[in-house]
Protein backbone atom coordinates (compact mmCIF):
# COMPACT_ATOMS: atom_id res chain seq x y z
CA UNK A 1 0.00 0.00 0.00
CA UNK A 2 2.87 2.40 0.81
CA UNK A 3 4.25 2.23 -2.74
CA UNK A 4 0.84 3.04 -4.23
CA UNK A 5 0.53 6.04 -1.92
CA UNK A 6 3.95 7.18 -3.17
CA UNK A 7 2.76 6.88 -6.77
CA UNK A 8 -0.32 8.94 -5.89
CA UNK A 9 1.81 11.65 -4.23
CA UNK A 10 4.30 11.87 -7.12
CA UNK A 11 1.57 12.07 -9.77
CA UNK A 12 -0.36 14.63 -7.72
CA UNK A 13 2.65 16.96 -7.43
CA UNK A 14 3.51 16.52 -11.11
CA UNK A 15 -0.02 17.36 -12.25
CA UNK A 16 -0.06 20.60 -10.24
CA UNK A 17 2.42 22.10 -12.72
CA UNK A 18 -0.17 22.68 -15.44
CA UNK A 19 -1.27 26.17 -14.35
CA UNK A 20 -2.37 27.40 -17.79
CA UNK A 21 -4.71 24.45 -18.23
CA UNK A 22 -6.06 25.04 -14.73
CA UNK A 23 -6.79 28.70 -15.50
CA UNK A 24 -8.72 27.67 -18.60
CA UNK A 25 -10.74 25.17 -16.58
CA UNK A 26 -11.63 27.85 -14.02
CA UNK A 27 -13.00 30.14 -16.72
CA UNK A 28 -14.89 27.26 -18.31
CA UNK A 29 -16.40 26.25 -14.96
CA UNK A 30 -17.76 29.75 -14.37
CA UNK A 31 -19.15 30.01 -17.90
CA UNK A 32 -20.92 26.64 -17.82
CA UNK A 33 -22.25 27.14 -14.30
CA UNK A 34 -23.76 30.54 -15.11
CA UNK A 35 -25.33 29.24 -18.33
CA UNK A 36 -26.87 26.26 -16.55
CA UNK A 37 -28.14 28.35 -13.64
CA UNK A 38 -29.71 30.91 -15.98
CA UNK A 39 -31.42 28.10 -17.89
CA UNK A 40 -32.76 26.58 -14.66
CA UNK A 41 -33.89 30.04 -13.53
CA UNK A 42 -36.12 30.34 -16.58
CA UNK A 43 -37.51 26.83 -16.07
CA UNK A 44 -38.27 27.34 -12.39
CA UNK A 45 -40.02 30.64 -13.09
CA UNK A 46 -42.43 28.93 -15.47
CA UNK A 47 -43.12 25.74 -13.50
CA UNK A 48 -41.10 25.71 -10.31
CA UNK A 49 -43.45 23.38 -8.44
CA UNK A 50 -43.04 20.68 -11.08
CA UNK A 51 -39.39 19.98 -10.30
CA UNK A 52 -38.14 17.41 -7.74
CA UNK A 53 -35.49 19.74 -6.27
CA UNK A 54 -35.75 23.22 -4.80
CA UNK A 55 -34.10 25.95 -6.87
CA UNK A 56 -31.44 26.58 -4.21
CA UNK A 57 -30.60 22.86 -4.24
CA UNK A 58 -30.28 22.86 -8.01
CA UNK A 59 -28.00 25.91 -7.93
CA UNK A 60 -25.75 24.30 -5.31
CA UNK A 61 -25.74 21.07 -7.36
CA UNK A 62 -24.60 22.93 -10.48
CA UNK A 63 -21.81 24.83 -8.72
CA UNK A 64 -20.38 21.79 -6.98
CA UNK A 65 -20.69 19.76 -10.17
CA UNK A 66 -18.48 22.27 -11.97
CA UNK A 67 -16.00 22.29 -9.09
CA UNK A 68 -15.68 18.49 -9.13
CA UNK A 69 -16.14 18.01 -12.89
CA UNK A 70 -12.56 16.96 -13.68
CA UNK A 71 -12.37 14.59 -10.74
CA UNK A 72 -15.47 12.70 -11.85
CA UNK A 73 -14.72 12.48 -15.58
CA UNK A 74 -14.32 8.78 -16.41
CA UNK A 75 -12.48 9.58 -19.65
CA UNK A 76 -9.72 11.79 -18.34
CA UNK A 77 -6.28 12.90 -19.50
CA UNK A 78 -4.42 9.72 -18.49
CA UNK A 79 -2.33 9.91 -21.64
CA UNK A 80 0.52 7.86 -20.20
CA UNK A 81 -1.80 4.91 -19.73
CA UNK A 82 -3.27 5.25 -23.21
CA UNK A 83 0.20 5.51 -24.75
CA UNK A 84 1.52 2.56 -22.75
CA UNK A 85 -1.22 0.38 -24.20
CA UNK A 86 -1.06 1.75 -27.73
CA UNK A 87 2.73 1.89 -28.12
CA UNK A 88 3.60 -1.36 -26.38
CA UNK A 89 5.58 0.30 -23.58
CA UNK A 90 3.32 -1.57 -21.18
CA UNK A 91 6.07 -4.19 -21.32
CA UNK A 92 8.16 -1.88 -19.10
CA UNK A 93 5.22 -1.39 -16.75
CA UNK A 94 4.96 -5.13 -16.21
CA UNK A 95 8.51 -5.45 -14.87
CA UNK A 96 8.03 -2.79 -12.19
CA UNK A 97 7.96 -4.17 -8.62
CA UNK A 98 4.28 -3.34 -8.08
CA UNK A 99 0.93 -4.48 -9.39
CA UNK A 100 -0.15 -2.82 -12.62
CA UNK A 101 -3.76 -2.38 -11.47
CA UNK A 102 -2.78 -0.61 -8.25
CA UNK A 103 -0.22 1.58 -10.02
CA UNK A 104 -2.64 2.74 -12.71
CA UNK A 105 -5.42 3.21 -10.16
CA UNK A 106 -3.22 5.44 -7.96
CA UNK A 107 -1.89 7.37 -10.96
CA UNK A 108 -5.34 7.99 -12.41
CA UNK A 109 -6.81 9.07 -9.06
CA UNK A 110 -3.90 11.45 -8.39
CA UNK A 111 -4.25 13.14 -11.78
CA UNK A 112 -7.94 13.80 -11.17
CA UNK A 113 -7.48 15.13 -7.63
CA UNK A 114 -4.61 17.41 -8.66
CA UNK A 115 -6.45 19.08 -11.52
CA UNK A 116 -9.59 19.43 -9.40
CA UNK A 117 -7.64 20.97 -6.51
CA UNK A 118 -6.19 23.76 -8.64
CA UNK A 119 -9.57 24.46 -10.22
CA UNK A 120 -11.84 24.20 -7.19
CA UNK A 121 -10.78 26.87 -4.71
CA UNK A 122 -11.45 30.01 -6.83
CA UNK A 123 -14.82 28.67 -8.00
CA UNK A 124 -15.79 27.55 -4.50
CA UNK A 125 -14.87 30.92 -2.97
CA UNK A 126 -16.72 33.05 -5.51
CA UNK A 127 -19.78 30.75 -5.74
CA UNK A 128 -20.24 30.95 -1.97
CA UNK A 129 -20.16 34.78 -2.01
CA UNK A 130 -22.62 35.40 -4.84
CA UNK A 131 -25.99 37.00 -3.98
CA UNK A 132 -29.08 34.87 -3.66
CA UNK A 133 -30.51 32.98 -5.50
CA UNK A 134 -27.29 32.29 -7.42
CA UNK A 135 -25.18 31.51 -4.36
CA UNK A 136 -23.93 28.02 -3.60
CA UNK A 137 -25.36 26.96 -0.23
CA UNK A 138 -23.06 24.85 1.95
CA UNK A 139 -24.33 21.80 3.91
CA UNK A 140 -26.42 22.87 6.88
CA UNK A 141 -24.70 20.75 9.55
CA UNK A 142 -21.45 18.95 10.27
CA UNK A 143 -22.90 15.47 9.72
CA UNK A 144 -24.16 16.40 6.26
CA UNK A 145 -20.74 17.83 5.39
CA UNK A 146 -19.00 14.68 6.66
CA UNK A 147 -21.29 12.43 4.61
CA UNK A 148 -20.59 14.58 1.56
CA UNK A 149 -16.81 14.27 2.00
CA UNK A 150 -17.02 10.49 2.46
CA UNK A 151 -19.29 10.19 -0.55
CA UNK A 152 -16.98 12.39 -2.64
CA UNK A 153 -14.00 10.10 -1.95
CA UNK A 154 -16.03 6.97 -2.69
CA UNK A 155 -17.34 8.52 -5.91
CA UNK A 156 -13.75 9.13 -7.02
CA UNK A 157 -12.98 5.48 -6.32
CA UNK A 158 -15.98 4.32 -8.36
CA UNK A 159 -15.03 6.61 -11.27
CA UNK A 160 -11.42 5.39 -11.34
CA UNK A 161 -12.47 1.74 -10.94
CA UNK A 162 -14.84 2.12 -13.91
CA UNK A 163 -12.08 3.85 -15.89
CA UNK A 164 -9.79 0.90 -15.14
CA UNK A 165 -12.28 -1.41 -16.87
CA UNK A 166 -12.07 0.85 -19.92
CA UNK A 167 -8.26 0.83 -19.85
CA UNK A 168 -8.10 -2.96 -19.74
CA UNK A 169 -10.62 -3.24 -22.58
CA UNK A 170 -8.19 -1.23 -24.74
CA UNK A 171 -5.96 -4.33 -24.82
CA UNK A 172 -8.48 -5.89 -27.20
CA UNK A 173 -9.10 -3.05 -29.67
CA UNK A 174 -6.95 -1.11 -32.12
CA UNK A 175 -8.50 2.37 -31.92
CA UNK A 176 -9.19 4.04 -28.57
CA UNK A 177 -11.35 6.85 -29.91
CA UNK A 178 -14.64 4.96 -30.25
CA UNK A 179 -14.76 3.55 -26.75
CA UNK A 180 -13.75 6.92 -25.26
CA UNK A 181 -16.68 8.64 -26.99
CA UNK A 182 -19.16 5.96 -25.92
CA UNK A 183 -17.96 5.84 -22.31
CA UNK A 184 -17.95 9.65 -22.02
CA UNK A 185 -21.53 9.96 -23.29
CA UNK A 186 -22.95 7.14 -21.16
CA UNK A 187 -21.19 7.92 -17.89
CA UNK A 188 -21.73 11.68 -18.07
CA UNK A 189 -25.46 11.41 -18.74
CA UNK A 190 -26.29 8.52 -16.39
CA UNK A 191 -24.25 9.91 -13.49
CA UNK A 192 -26.10 13.23 -13.43
CA UNK A 193 -23.55 15.20 -15.40
CA UNK A 194 -26.10 16.68 -17.81
CA UNK A 195 -29.16 16.96 -15.56
CA UNK A 196 -29.54 15.72 -11.96
CA UNK A 197 -30.89 12.18 -11.76
CA UNK A 198 -34.00 13.25 -9.77
CA UNK A 199 -35.12 15.07 -12.95
CA UNK A 200 -35.27 11.76 -14.86
CA UNK A 201 -38.70 10.18 -15.51
CA UNK A 202 -39.67 7.77 -12.74
CA UNK A 203 -39.53 4.71 -15.00
CA UNK A 204 -36.00 5.56 -16.15
CA UNK A 205 -34.83 6.60 -12.68
CA UNK A 206 -35.92 3.24 -11.23
CA UNK A 207 -33.33 1.53 -13.43
CA UNK A 208 -30.59 4.18 -13.42
CA UNK A 209 -30.44 4.59 -9.64
CA UNK A 210 -29.23 0.98 -9.13
CA UNK A 211 -26.45 1.20 -11.77
CA UNK A 212 -22.84 2.06 -10.88
CA UNK A 213 -23.21 5.45 -12.60
CA UNK A 214 -25.50 6.58 -9.77
CA UNK A 215 -22.60 5.96 -7.36
CA UNK A 216 -20.41 8.48 -9.20
CA UNK A 217 -20.91 12.25 -9.05
CA UNK A 218 -24.66 11.88 -8.52
CA UNK A 219 -24.36 10.72 -4.91
CA UNK A 220 -22.03 13.36 -3.40
CA UNK A 221 -23.79 16.14 -5.32
CA UNK A 222 -27.22 15.14 -4.01
CA UNK A 223 -25.84 14.94 -0.48
CA UNK A 224 -24.11 18.31 -0.81
CA UNK A 225 -27.18 20.17 -2.06
CA UNK A 226 -29.42 18.61 0.61
CA UNK A 227 -31.54 16.41 -1.63
CA UNK A 228 -30.31 13.36 0.30
CA UNK A 229 -30.06 13.69 4.07
CA UNK A 230 -29.90 11.47 7.14
CA UNK A 231 -30.52 7.77 6.53
CA UNK A 232 -31.01 8.32 2.80
CA UNK A 233 -27.52 9.79 2.56
CA UNK A 234 -26.04 6.95 4.61
CA UNK A 235 -27.73 4.38 2.39
CA UNK A 236 -26.22 6.19 -0.58
CA UNK A 237 -22.74 5.86 0.94
CA UNK A 238 -23.22 2.10 1.44
CA UNK A 239 -24.47 1.88 -2.14
CA UNK A 240 -21.19 3.47 -3.26
CA UNK A 241 -19.15 1.07 -1.13
CA UNK A 242 -20.87 -1.87 -2.81
CA UNK A 243 -20.15 -0.65 -6.33
CA UNK A 244 -16.58 0.34 -5.49
CA UNK A 245 -15.82 -3.15 -4.20
CA UNK A 246 -17.60 -4.80 -7.13
CA UNK A 247 -15.83 -2.72 -9.78
CA UNK A 248 -12.37 -3.07 -8.23
CA UNK A 249 -12.74 -6.85 -7.93
CA UNK A 250 -14.05 -7.12 -11.49
CA UNK A 251 -11.26 -4.89 -12.79
CA UNK A 252 -8.53 -6.89 -11.07
CA UNK A 253 -9.87 -10.18 -12.43
CA UNK A 254 -10.28 -8.67 -15.91
CA UNK A 255 -6.72 -7.30 -15.90
CA UNK A 256 -5.27 -10.56 -14.60
CA UNK A 257 -6.96 -12.52 -17.37
CA UNK A 258 -5.96 -9.96 -20.02
CA UNK A 259 -2.29 -9.84 -19.04
CA UNK A 260 -2.03 -13.59 -19.56
CA UNK A 261 -2.90 -13.05 -23.22
CA UNK A 262 -1.39 -9.65 -23.99
CA UNK A 263 1.12 -9.58 -26.86
CA UNK A 264 3.45 -6.63 -27.46
CA UNK A 265 3.77 -6.03 -31.21
CA UNK A 266 7.05 -4.96 -32.75
CA UNK A 267 10.58 -6.17 -33.36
Amino acid sequence: MKKYISVFRIRFINSLQYRAAAFGEILKSFAWAFMEILAYTALYRTAGNAFPMEFSQTVSYVWMQQILFLMYSVVFGDEEIYMAIGSGSIAYELVRPMGLYGRWFSQSAANRVAFMSVNSLPVLFIAALLPKPYRMVLPQNLMQLLLFLISAVLALGVVVAFAMLMYVSLFYIVSQRGIKIIVTAITTFLSGGVIPLPFFPDQVLTVVKVLPFAAMQNMPLQIFCGKLTGMDAMQGVFFQLFWLAALVLTGQLFMRASLKKVVVQGG
